[in-house]
């Protein structure tokens, strides 16, 4: 794995993809983007570490897009613009992240080896998340039965 650090775009695949849609047409990247997504969000099976470095990119420019967070990507994502992303690509980024951290993903197989296995992990919850917030726990019922 040619990681550097647990950011979206801190490793080879990944900064490879943001290259890829820089080096694209404005028009295409969305496209792009959602390839990588419905690849890895696709049937459950095992997903390959390079689809899965792919697709934390890739879900990571969906959550840049959302108005109340801070853009995760790191000098090593895409330099130039991206177009305005819909919003179907939010739960397809859900899935797909879901899929890096099950038991089917060689990638979550190699950072659970990894010293800083649990702070990959928390980052990737935190992009989820944004992309589909907990439901907080709910209150005492407003009228009893």
């Amino acid at each position: 794995m040619g990681s550097w650090d647990i950011g979206p775009f801190d490793n080879d695949t990944a900064a490879d993809f943001a290259g890829d849609l820089d080096e694209a047409a404005l028009e295409e990247r969305e496209a792009m983007i959602r390839g990588v997504l419905k690849r890895a969000a696709g049937p459950p099976d095992f997903l390959g570490i390079d689809d899965g470095e792919r697709a934390v990119g890739a879900a990571a420019l969906v959550v840049a897009q959302h108005s109340d967070c801070d853009p995760p990507c790191s000098n090593y994502g895409p330099s130039e613009s991206l177009p305005e992303l819909p919003a179907d690509l939010r739960m397809l980024a859900v899935d797909a992240l879901d899929q890096v951290v099950s038991n089917r993903s060689e990638l979550a197989e190699l950072w659970a080896e990894a010293a800083n296995w649990s702070k990959w992990r928390q980052d990737i919850t935190r992009l989820r998340d944004v992309l589909d917030p907990p439901i907080p726990p709910q209150e005492d019922a407003l009228f009893e039965i």
